[in-house]
């Protein structure tokens, strides 16, 4: 839980900013939308305030703050064009946007968010934006796990992991020719603003920056192969992006050979994270978290000509 007084003093900033915009807003109550060490999230009306991570520094995150001001069409761009320090956390104020249903699969919009994807692969690299954080992300979950879980399901896990290619592991630069990422896609980065039936736009800028534009795609292409993602929604996610004129990946033909680096290592991320929440919370695997750790135990060595880059 994020330490006190963090939080309240995060609701008293989304109130003020709120207020700032809309004075008769109607609403003088905070509602917290995320809790976690990475980030703190509170709405208060129309307005959202965001702690970033711990590590986040003004040199890395201000460059992603511009560049999603500059592109209002793919990301939902800041409300204040600087983060402010509070309580040792870089604090930024967001519009607030409606967010993916979850409860609604069959209404999640793939196709929308393979264009906005495409867009952003297609932007021209921002001078002076930091490397995506992807890969960094994923070292960050397996040496979680290395500290914390032993055990047989720990050690699938760990021996995908070492025999992915060192860009993907974090441990070397990502192959060129690099584009603009987000980093991190799923759909819990997607909303609609204006809220409730505006346009869809990425969120959290967190990860934004150059890198490997497979690994947004790596995902869904990660579900797609454990099965928890049904072949139409893959398919239509793939053929939008591609329609999209999205360069990820060949614009026709088997598109594995770009996605098949990104979607092992982001397979591995997240059953290294399912593992190590699940002995956090002394309890075992879940139906679909152990099928994340079996997907592992299939891989095999990532081919020779995969390790070093992507299709150009």
């Amino acid at each position: 839980m994020t330490a006190h007084p963090l939080l309240p003093a995060l609701a008293a900033r989304a109130e003020a900013a709120a207020h700032s915009l809309a004075p008769d807003c109607g609403s003088c109550t905070a509602v917290t939308l995320a809790d976690r060490p990475d980030a703190t999230v509170v709405r208060h009306a129309g307005t959202v305030a965001k702690a970033h991570p711990p590590e986040s520094t003004p040199a890395e995150l201000v460059p992603r703050l511009t560049t999603a001001a500059r592109l209002p069409r793919l990301l939902l761009p800041p409300l204040t064009p600087a983060p402010a320090d509070l309580h040792g956390r870089l604090v930024t104020c967001w519009p607030y946007g409606r967010p993916v249903d979850p409860a609604d699969p069959d209404a999640a919009p793939w196709e929308e968010a393979a264009a906005l994807l495409a867009g952003l692969h297609r932007v021209p690299v921002p001078a002076g934006l930091p490397v995506m954080r992807g890969p960094a992300k994923a070292a960050l979950a397996v040496a979680r796990l290395r500290s914390a879980t032993p055990g047989a399901a720990a050690t699938a896990v760990l021996r995908a992991w070492d025999a992915l290619p060192a860009w993907a592991r974090a441990e070397a630069p990502q192959p060129a020719p690099a584009a603009l990422c987000h980093g991190d896609f799923h759909l819990g980065q997607l909303v609609r603003h204006p809220a409730p039936d505006g346009p869809w736009l990425l969120i959290d800028v967190d990860d934004l920056g150059t890198g490997v534009p497979a690994w947004d795609l790596g995902r869904p292409a990660a579900w797609y192969a454990c099965g928890l993602l049904e072949p139409d929604e893959w398919s239509r996610f793939l053929a939008a992006y591609r329609a999209a004129g999205g360069p990820a990946v060949p614009a026709e033909g088997d598109p594995w050979s770009a996605l098949d680096v990104p979607a092992r290592a982001l397979t591995v991320q997240t059953a290294a994270r399912v593992i190590t929440r699940a002995a956090a919370e002394g309890r075992g695997l879940d139906e679909v978290e152990q099928c994340l750790v079996d997907a592992c135990d299939r891989m095999v060595p990532v081919p020779p000509e995969l390790t070093q880059g992507t299709p150009k």
